[in-house]
């Protein structure tokens, strides 16, 4: 994939857009900042048809405003281990000060299932609980796994990669 564009939203998350070939679908990528270090080179290496879309942010509320933007297939989380699923989730109430932005945070959020079948490890995840709440699909994977799952997952929807 080529990356196309890269910008800051107005919660101070980088954002980056990928192209892979014509056809497929729209992929929402969310990594925190301190997992996101490796995930556009990974990116750049997938072979595959459709966009893959990058948020790097802090907070749920980033990542559900991408969501509700930009309509994903699924969502693949970066996070510190590969989880099969997680549970539900209660994300306290707090302000979260983002470049100059100020907004509120908190939600209870579902238990989720990874969208592979993973049999890994169960784990909570507040971004995929997030992602989970707003009915999308879901895969929790390591920033170095971001390539092959993300790969694996368009072989397993329509159109394939």
């Amino acid at each position: 994939m080529e990356l196309t564009g890269s910008w800051t939203d107005i919660y101070g998350s980088v954002r980056a857009s990928f192209e892979g070939r014509a056809g497929g679908q729209v992929w929402l990528v969310a990594a925190p900042a301190d997992q996101a270090a490796a995930v556009p080179d990974t990116l750049q290496a997938v072979d595959g048809k459709g966009r893959a879309e990058l948020l790097v942010h802090e907070g749920v509320t980033p990542l559900l405003a991408a969501i509700t933007e930009l309509k994903p297939y699924g969502v693949l989380v970066v996070a510190q281990q590969h989880l099969s699923g997680g549970p539900a989730v209660t994300v306290l109430a707090q302000e979260i000060e983002a470049d100059g932005v100020s907004y509120r945070e908190g939600a209870s959020f579902p238990a989720w299932v990874s969208a592979l079948g993973s049999s890994g490890q169960q784990g909570v995840s507040e971004a995929a609980s997030a992602a989970a709440s707003a009915g999308l699909p879901v895969v929790v994977a390591t920033a170095a796994e971001v390539g092959r799952m993300l790969e694996d997952w368009m072989d397993h929807t329509p159109h394939g990669r």
